[in-house]
């Protein structure tokens, strides 16, 4: 690669790949966080795409000649789906940091390829956004400073994605919220091994005729049973976690979190137990009535990830939260191919057996 432009001190460069709905999220954040406090330095932002798609910051044609030419300290990959081992295989050779939309790549693409390619970089997060949600990190801190093994814990990750103009792989992109939730809250070595999985395909999307729409899962977590539904076609957004922990007592402890309801980054958070009949809420955090900064409606969550990754870049500043790194970011993939290519399916259902009319929206809120 060339040598890298001359920036006045405490400038970052950003690439972003991909100028669509994901990367459009991405650059309000990162405009929030230019010269922010929380930061520490200046945002250069500049963005590569297929075409040609605004006019307000500079464009890349080829990722070569923007890593070349642009030199970035961060590229963030929000291209869609399917053409995510595309950019990821794309950077080989690139020593920054990258942030990349999950999931990883597809289940047709190269997977050893993809970390091939990005063994030379200096740090590597996949957007398991989640994790950032205040009711996450509270029930982890909770279990863990409580001792509490999880016995049974259940997950409802569900949208409705149905004649949504954009591509997807298919379920998998959502199921992953839900795999990644739960896994956190097992033993520290414990693997999700599923026991089985079932699923619908449909039209629903504009990727195909029988796109994997729908999956449910059985698994197991160490000594504890989990289970899960994620859907593309749930009619109405419904993000819901909840869980039966043993204490050391031999008491359970009981908890549920919900998210994004009734909009984005709106969760709640309650863990209870059951005492003389009654209930004892033991703890809550509940953001559902705090308004987000202005601009910043239903990214709250993402610019404390993107900021993560822009301080990490910056200054090598390890995460508030940890990332999910090309390792746990490879392992997640292969779980979602093994569960892609296992489920009993059946299907498709026709939502336009007479073909469809797409419309593009552009309500951040609807197509979350």
């Amino acid at each position: 690669m060339n040598q890298r432009p001359t920036d006045p001190p405490d400038t970052l460069r950003v690439l972003v790949a991909g100028m669509g709905y994901a990367g459009s999220r991405f650059l309000t954040c990162l405009r929030s966080l230019s010269g922010a406090p929380e930061l520490g330095a200046r945002l250069e932002i500049a963005y590569h795409a297929r075409h040609r798609t605004r006019e307000d910051i500079p464009y890349f044609a080829s990722l070569r000649t923007a890593l070349d030419e642009f030199a970035p300290d961060l590229v963030v990959v929000a291209v869609t789906d399917s053409a995510h081992a595309e950019i990821l295989t794309g950077l080989y050779g690139y020593q920054g940091f990258v942030l990349a939309e999950k999931p990883l790549t597809s289940g047709r693409d190269d997977l050893d390829a993809v970390a091939d390619a990005l063994r030379g970089a200096s740090g590597f997060a996949l957007d398991l956004v989640e994790r950032y949600s205040e009711t996450t990190t509270a029930l982890q801190e909770y279990v863990r400073d409580h001792d509490l093994s999880l016995v049974r814990a259940h997950a409802t990750w569900g949208k409705d994605r149905i004649n949504d103009h954009r591509p997807t792989v298919g379920v998998t992109s959502e199921v992953i919220h839900s795999l990644d939730l739960l896994r956190q809250l097992g033993p520290e070595s414990a693997e999700l091994l599923v026991q089985g999985a079932v699923g619908v395909c449909s039209d629903f999307s504009v990727s195909g005729p029988d796109v994997l729409d729908s999956v449910a899962l059985t698994a197991r977590l160490g000594d504890a049973v989990v289970s899960t539904y994620s859907s593309f076609t749930n009619i109405v957004r419904q993000r819901t976690v909840d869980c039966a922990f043993r204490a050391p007592d031999g008491g359970l402890v009981y908890a549920s979190t919900e998210y994004d309801t009734p909009v984005w980054d709106a969760d709640h958070l309650r863990v209870w137990k059951r005492e003389n009949g009654a209930d004892v809420t033991l703890c809550e955090v509940d953001t559902r009535g705090r308004e987000a900064p202005a601009g910043l409606r239903g990214v709250v969550k993402l610019r404390r990830l993107t900021a993560d990754a822009l301080r990490y870049a910056h200054r090598r500043q390890d995460p508030a939260v940890p990332f999910a790194g090309l390792d746990e970011s490879l392992d997640l993939q292969r779980l979602l191919n093994r569960i892609e290519a296992t489920a009993r399916v059946t299907g498709p259902a026709r939502y336009f057996p007479g073909g469809r009319a797409v419309i593009a929206e552009a309500d951040w809120e609807r197509l979350g």
